[in-house]
């Protein structure tokens, strides 16, 4: 079973990679800024996690999924494929969320009319 969380973490974020370029929600808007966007949110939580490993507030456990190369102490590899999933789901939400807020007043800005 090792290397079963990193698959699953490879298939989920291709699957928000389609859905981007389907809907071209936030990869695909702006290529540039969303790589810097994905870029700094993924070290800010690396920064989080190294500092919560530094204060014994988390620490890995041994796990049988997991393929055992580390980052850092206590910080898996799988734990950078994690955070990219985390930050690109989170910013494709929030792109779907402003479309259709943006829609919703549209429809009601016509509606008015």
């Amino acid at each position: 079973m090792t290397g079963l969380y990193l698959a699953g973490l490879l298939v989920a974020i291709a699957g928000l990679v389609v859905l981007d370029l389907r809907w071209r929600l936030f990869l695909c808007a702006a290529p540039a800024r969303a790589a810097l966007v994905l870029v700094v949110g993924v070290v800010g939580f690396l920064v989080w996690d190294a500092a919560g490993v530094g204060l014994r507030i988390f620490f890995e456990g041994r796990q049988r999924l997991l393929i055992g190369l580390d980052l850092a102490p206590e910080i898996p590899i799988e734990e950078v494929f994690f955070l990219v999933l985390l930050c690109l789901s989170a910013m494709e939400a929030f792109t779907l969320a402003e479309r259709l807020l943006a829609r919703r007043d549209a429809i009601g800005a016509r509606a008015e009319r």
